[in-house]
């Protein structure tokens, strides 16, 4: 069946399509409700069938013959550690686990925030939980205790699972004295918190609450899979919102792990037993999906790296892994790649390795800039292929389903939507766009499985931010357009379309054209303020790596780039040169914050900030160069 077909099939027969991918999953009772309704009239899948996460991910595979394959590799070059886990070894470690949570009062129903670094136990606690159907919410390890402890008033958790310490690349993080805090600054107070102790000299404070994680562990019985309906919550998972307040994504369990299944096997295009490698993080939402529950369900070997792309111990460190580990699959952010490619701009690192078990390379997170696409794809000779979904999504929403048919590649696009998702391209008044008309990216209810079903306790919320803009569609808050293929082009966050002098402007072509640069590493466009034509694109620059290039001059360069690809229209002529960009945790360059920098205006500082430090770089930078505001 080619991509068109199985599209297709998705689309028009989609009861018929989806119960099919159902069957492919282990249920204690399969669904017959394929399709239904909440009670606010939202779609849900399988609403009837039971079944549990955690089986799905260990028991079964164990039960046929596969308990001695290798499930986890623990990667950590930051404390030099790989260790390596079977299906049967992490069942272990996960049902004693469950028994232990189960000793403390957990339960059916409850909820349990999990706040760790990368770290085997990290994923042992996500499926104890769903082991015994207790609702996890990973929270970011090193979060801040203020948006933690928002965290725990809004889920109200029963216990708290947490590290002693996390490393970010040579610094040690404890967490414990950060749990606390976020204990005293919260409403709500969890009963328990569990604590596993690393060993490696951060302070552990004793509260009265602490439990030991290796002494609960050691002195429980195995706790078996408890049943759970397929609409039971799995996680909740908080992700930014406008308002400043966290959005508690709610994600199911039977559609999720449908979803999941298939897009391993579809979009991802990985044989059960081979090596899936996510770099990311459990905390965000590619962790949930594709470092946890994704491959194991799939009985894949998942890698578990703690470490960065660059100093951890050098650019060299991913190519090391996928030599040392076999992988098949990888997955990353652009972010990655373009910090790995500002360290070893000729690749020199990467012919020190061998890479010949890799055979797709997945980017997703950050737009693909077509300028690291092809770097990648001159030093790697696999397909790259970028993808593009989001937390409220759980799994691919645009991509090149390599299990299906591998489509011809166009840079700068995300590829044709997935099997699911009848994406439309909406002008202001909900009238569908032509080919090539850009605006906004929605979607067609009902969403496929595995997609979000709620925001935790705001559905009132939940149908302002995504339903009632265009009623009948979800609203994915992207703009975009498709070609005359119906490839989408995703252009960014509707608000980084800016508008200079009537003419409707998108700063992600223009991020294209500067990045093509040879002297870039990597940049941000953003559109700020300008009395004459309202907006003017502003774009900072990160040179690369020993390139010895004067400002003015590099600044002339890329004025003229943009001026002959776009046009003078565009009208970008401040390219200021900046050490770094401010970004989030998972590799998002902020751009709003510094579009709200250049205004003038204030701005609350996002919860998942990499480095506050670098707020003042910008700002500095800015007033120096007399732009926006600062003039």
């Amino acid at each position: 069946m080619n991509y068109c077909d199985i599209y297709n099939k998705s689309i028009n027969s989609s009861e018929e399509f989806w119960a099919e991918q159902a069957k492919k999953l282990e249920w204690y009772n399969q669904p017959s409700a394929i399709l239904s309704k909440d009670k606010n009239d939202y779609p849900l899948w399988f609403a009837d069938g039971e079944l549990n996460a955690c089986y799905l991910a260990l028991d079964k595979h164990i039960q046929d013959g596969f308990g001695d394959q290798v499930a986890i590799i623990y990667d950590s070059p930051v404390t030099q550690t790989v260790k390596k886990y079977t299906f049967s070894e992490v069942k272990t470690e996960v049902a004693k686990l469950a028994g232990g949570l189960l000793s403390l009062g957990l339960e059916k129903g409850d909820t349990a925030v999990i706040y760790m670094p990368m770290i085997p136990q990290a994923a042992f606690a996500m499926l104890a939980c769903a082991r015994i159907g207790v609702t996890h919410s990973v929270v970011f390890g090193g979060f801040a205790p203020h948006e933690l402890a928002i965290r725990i008033d809004d889920c109200e958790p029963k216990a708290i699972i947490t590290a002693s310490s996390g490393i970010e690349i040579d610094r040690l993080i404890a967490y414990k004295p950060l749990v606390d805090e976020a204990i005293e600054l919260a409403n709500h107070k969890p009963e328990k918190v569990v604590v596993f102790n690393r060993k490696l000299g951060a302070r552990v404070p004793f509260k009265k609450y602490d439990v030991d994680y290796d002494a609960l562990v050691y002195g429980s019985e195995e706790a078996n899979c408890i049943p759970v309906n397929s609409t039971h919550p799995l996680y909740i998972l908080y992700t930014s919102g406008t308002t400043g307040k966290p959005k508690g994504i709610v994600r199911d369990t039977g559609g999720y792990t449908t979803a999941l299944k298939f897009s391993m096997q579809h979009i991802y295009d990985t044989k059960e037993g081979e090596v899936f490698w996510a770099a990311s993080d459990v905390g965000w939402v590619v962790g949930h999906s594709y470092i946890v529950y994704g491959p194991l369900i799939n009985r894949n070997t998942t890698v578990l790296f703690e470490g960065k792309p660059i100093r951890t111990p050098d650019a060299s460190t991913f190519w090391r892994v996928i030599n040392e580990h076999k992988v098949n699959v990888m997955f990353t952010a652009p972010t990655a790649i373009r910090a790995i490619k500002k360290e070893d701009p000729n690749g020199d690192f990467i012919k020190q390795y061998d890479l010949s078990s890799l055979r797709i390379q997945f980017l997703a997170g950050e737009r693909c800039d077509v300028a690291t696409l092809e770097w990648y794809r001159e030093h790697i000779p696999i397909p790259a292929i970028d993808h593009w979904w989001q937390t409220e999504s759980g799994w691919p929403m645009i991509a090149n389903m390599m299990g299906v048919e591998y489509l011809p590649i166009k840079p700068g696009s995300a590829g044709k939507a997935v099997t699911g998702y009848d994406i439309r391209i909406f002008g202001e008044n909900g009238q569908e766009l032509g080919p090539n008309e850009e605006g906004y990216v929605v979607i067609k209810l009902p969403l496929p499985p595995g997609t979000l079903l709620d925001l935790w306790k705001d559905n009132e919320r939940f149908k302002a931010g995504y339903l009632n803009k265009f009623p009948g569609y979800y609203f994915s808050g992207d703009g975009g357009f498709k070609d005359n293929e119906d490839y989408i082009y995703i252009t960014g966050r509707v608000d980084d379309v800016i508008n200079v002098a009537g003419h409707r402007l998108s700063t992600a072509e223009m991020e294209e054209i500067v990045a093509s640069h040879h002297s870039v590493a990597e940049c941000a466009v953003i559109g700020i303020n300008d009395e004459l034509k309202g907006q003017i694109p502003l774009a900072l620059v990160v040179a690369k790596s020993g390139e010895d290039i004067e400002h003015f001059q590099l600044q002339h360069e890329v004025v003229q780039l943009v001026r002959e690809q776009i046009g003078a229209v565009a009208s970008l002529r401040d390219v200021v040169l900046v050490q770094r960009l401010p970004k989030t945790r998972s590799g998002k360059i902020l751009r709003k914050m510094m579009r709200s920098i250049a205004d003038g205006e204030s701005f609350q500082v996002p919860s998942t900030i990499d480095d506050e430090a670098i707020i003042d770089e910008i700002r500095t930078v800015l007033q120096h160069d007399k732009i926006g505001c600062f003039k």
